[in-house]
């Protein structure tokens, strides 16, 4: 199984050892017959965390190490490009072939290039932001993490 972490994820597998439990306890991410992946924009995001809120070096060299057990996605493929393009059109209600069944919503971009990506790499998104909801059972199947 693959599973996709989003980059609170990775905070809350670092950080939260009960929540890290259970996840470990009911989908074991990463264990040796399932393949984490995050994507470059994850790797930006945890870059941007770690400069404003002054991670020493210790902390920022844990999540190295943390992060050499995922596989690194690019989203400079077409397939997630055109992901990109749908999952937007479809989240704003535009996308005609796929009704969405609710209120439109904007996603953020970093968002969307990983839910592109999870979607293409068939992989289960583990995340705490509900802002991923209206795609599950559409274009990805979430794991949310409630804080």
């Amino acid at each position: 199984m693959n599973y996709f972490f989003d980059t609170n994820a990775i905070l809350i597998y670092l950080k939260d050892r009960e929540k890290k439990d259970w996840l470990d306890k009911n989908y074991d991410p990463l264990g040796n017959e399932n393949t984490a992946i995050i994507s470059v924009v994850v790797l930006g995001e945890l870059e941007s965390i770690s400069l404003r809120n002054n991670w020493g070096q210790r902390r920022t060299k844990n999540l190295q190490v943390f992060l050499q057990k995922f596989l690194i996605a690019d989203i400079n493929s077409r397939d997630i490009i055109k992901r990109y393009g749908e999952i937007d059109a479809f989240s704003q209600g535009k996308l005609k072939e796929k009704p969405l069944e609710d209120s439109s919503r904007n996603m953020g971009k970093n968002d969307l290039w990983i839910a592109a990506t999870t979607s293409i790499t068939d992989s289960k998104l583990i995340t705490s932001d509900k802002d991923f909801q209206h795609l599950n059972g559409n274009y990805l199947d979430l794991i949310l993490i409630e804080i």
